[in-house]
């Protein structure tokens, strides 16, 4: 059988009365309507379909839909990465000549678009302790339009006063954003004590694998997902279709690595903590943790797959641990299915002078351990080791 060389050809799925049982790979940029109406429908919202990849394809529908079912929301939208959904939330809420109150115990860079980014584009900003009420409604201003808060800061692993924060922002008219990738789902769903928006670094445990970068951010208000979908089809800040195939992925093993990092990281605070080494251990649901009864109350009294600890001494000493830690990745990274160490001071917070970063606990001998699935036993006795070696 002959074929015209010229015809135009164009591949087709096979129809098959089975269907697959993971999610297919789409990395298609652009989707074919039948017509000029179809489209015009589509566009309208008449009839589902895609068009443009910028504007949404189905592994990050799928991802969302997975994401939005685990923070109890309906709507969310996949994007590039964590500090993508960070920026949504803010651009989303706030224009030229409003107010934004932040954390001050944010991640690095959120607490760079807080400090430089935003009031460059005439957005006024104010930092403020997340665990003080106090501090908060003084920082609130008639033009305050979003308070922005993690739910477990980065790195020093403060637990916000959310429920108060919500109670006492909605008083004066205010939104709430959480950031919850310390947490996950499994720890809190902000959405029950008040919150208005929920946000998450999808990169880090929810994916789990450190292969895939994306974030997800989803609000209680049906009108405000439909603008995170606009200005993260206008600013680019699509995700990856790949990315979100293998987040999906990562989503099935979630809870078990959750549950595996967790009651590991507990048994390491507490053996860090008997060191001679270390000057000091941060664990939420540590007894000597300043946070510790609200951190029991509001994470079900799990502390979560993060450990930071500080050493004596100064780089030489922060060196010889790193060097002395073997098989212990360092990098600035976390919620991968290895554990990581990471330094704040060049890493997370090096666009912070020593001073703003001593202000904030985060000294130069101070550690942040994303702790992954290993065997408890070899990890902690992993640290030990280095610790030894000091």
């Amino acid at each position: 059988m002959s074929t015209d060389p010229k015809r135009l050809l164009r591949a087709r799925w096979p129809e098959s009365a089975s269907r697959p049982v993971v999610s297919p790979l789409m990395p298609s940029v652009v989707y074919a309507s039948d017509d000029a109406d179809t489209l015009d429908q589509q566009y309208e919202g008449e009839i589902a379909g895609y068009t443009y990849a910028r504007e949404g394809h189905p592994n990050a529908t799928v991802l969302a839909s997975l994401l939005d079912a685990m923070e109890g929301a309906e709507g969310g939208s996949v994007v590039g990465s964590g500090m993508a959904a960070v920026s949504l939330a803010l651009l989303a809420t706030a224009s030229a000549g409003d107010h934004v109150v932040g954390a001050d115990q944010l991640y690095g860079r959120s607490l760079r678009l807080m400090t430089e980014e935003l009031p460059r584009l005439g957005i006024d900003t104010s930092l403020a302790d997340p665990t003080d009420l106090g501090a908060i409604e003084a920082a609130i201003t008639p033009k305050t339009k979003l308070i922005l808060i993690e739910t477990v800061s980065n790195p020093t692993l403060r637990v916000s006063d959310i429920a108060g924060i919500v109670e006492l922002a909605h008083r004066h008219g205010v939104l709430v954003a959480v950031d919850n990738t310390f947490a996950t789902p499994l720890g809190l769903q902000p959405f029950t004590i008040g919150a208005d928006i929920v946000l998450h670094s999808v990169t880090k445990l929810l994916s789990g694998h450190s292969d895939a970068t994306l974030g997800y951010i989803v609000a209680k208000d049906p009108g405000l997902n439909e603008r995170f979908g606009v200005l993260s089809a206008t600013y680019g800040f699509t995700a990856s279709p790949f990315d979100c195939w293998l987040a999906e992925r990562g989503l099935y093993s979630f809870e078990l690595r959750y549950e595996r990092t967790t009651t590991t990281a507990a048994r390491l605070a507490d053996r860090l903590a008997e060191h001679s080494a270390v000057k000091r251990v941060i664990y939420p649901t540590r007894r000597d943790h300043p946070d510790h009864n609200r951190a029991v109350s509001l994470l079900n009294g799990e502390g979560g797959h993060m450990v930071s600890f500080e050493v004596e001494g100064g780089r030489q000493k922060v060196n010889a641990f790193i060097r002395a830690a073997s098989g212990i990745s360092f990098a600035p990274t976390l919620g991968d299915v290895a554990t990581t160490l990471s330094h704040p001071p060049t890493s997370s917070h090096r666009a912070m002078s020593e001073e703003q970063r001593n202000a904030l606990g985060i000294s130069e001998g101070f550690f942040r351990v994303s702790v992954g699935c290993e065997n408890p036993d070899g990890l902690i006795g992993a640290f030990q080791d280095a610790l030894d070696a000091l």
